[in-house]
């Protein structure tokens, strides 16, 4: 049966005992309200450990003043339950007080991957998600951490942080979980009634459109840029912040792709009050 954590000391107590029983352990970091996405997660997590504690925490320090952190949806009780299904053994629910304690100083900021995109966007989001992310790992103490790749320049940052910092915790990207009709999977896609969820749909139908440029030749960052924004445009209340090609190990703009380039198309726009994101992988 699952188990419910609520304090570092114990998750860091039970962590050590299972180490020393050479238990490999596996950490799904989620904010909660799960979905089939965040299930996947825990199900590669339960493939490759002999236990997955997946945590659940909306953090703070990673919104920002304009942010959903107040109605972010939250149900601890469907969460239990789903993530036992999944194949969880512990589930780590600290609250902000323990994460955060009265006079807590630390962050962690990162120079160059979060200068575009999501960091340009969200001022401070990176900082407030490496940091959480150091502290669950330094909670859990897990062998490995599986994230999913909707959230693509978060594991960039997430891996370029483990480098750096020589934390002894391996990273799984899992692929994006998908709707039937290519909407990814999301705890925000709740906040979307039923003309704006079909609406939402314009995103990976963008992003499939830009990878068949690339594939049948086109090479011109800005022409494939071009495109993204055009189709996007169609939805008049669609609101982009960015709809952009960028080599995927590093996010650089180059003017012109190469062949054999592996490229990231990332968009990123508010559909009324709602801030979807995805991306799409293409080799060419």
């Amino acid at each position: 049966m699952i188990q419910k954590i609520d304090t570092i000391k114990k998750m860091q107590a039970i962590s050590d005992k299972l180490r020393a029983e050479n238990k490999i352990i596996a950490c799904v970091p989620t904010m909660g309200y799960l979905h089939e996405g965040h299930l996947s997660l825990i199900s590669k997590a339960r493939e490759k450990a002999d236990i997955v504690v997946t945590t659940l925490f909306v953090n703070p320090t990673q919104f920002g003043p304009n942010d959903d952190y107040e109605k972010y949806p939250r149900n601890v009780e469907a969460d239990t339950k789903n993530a036992e299904k999944a194949g969880c053994d512990y589930l780590f629910v600290p609250n902000v007080d323990e994460m955060y304690s009265k006079n807590f100083q630390t962050t962690i900021h990162l120079s160059e991957i979060t200068r575009k995109f999501e960091g340009e966007f969200r001022p401070g989001h990176f900082d407030g998600v490496a940091t959480v992310v150091a502290k669950l790992f330094n909670a859990v103490k897990p062998h490995f951490a599986v994230f999913g790749r909707k959230d693509y320049q978060q594991t960039l940052v997430i891996k370029q942080m483990v480098k750096d910092l020589n934390i002894d915790v391996d990273i799984i990207v899992v692929n994006t979980v998908r709707e039937k009709d290519g909407l990814a999977k999301s705890s925000r896609n709740v906040y979307l009634d039923a003309d704006s969820r079909e609406k939402a749909t314009i995103l990976f139908r963008t992003l499939k459109s830009a990878e068949r440029m690339l594939l049948n030749g086109e090479r011109k960052r800005f022409l494939i840029n071009k495109e993204m924004e055009n189709i996007l445009n169609s939805i008049e209340d669609l609101k982009i912040d960015y709809a952009a090609a960028a080599l995927s190990d590093n996010l650089a703009e180059p003017d012109e792709f190469s062949d054999n380039d592996e490229i990231v198309l990332l968009i990123a726009a508010k559909l009324g009050n709602t801030r979807l994101i995805d991306n799409l992988i293409v080799k060419i």
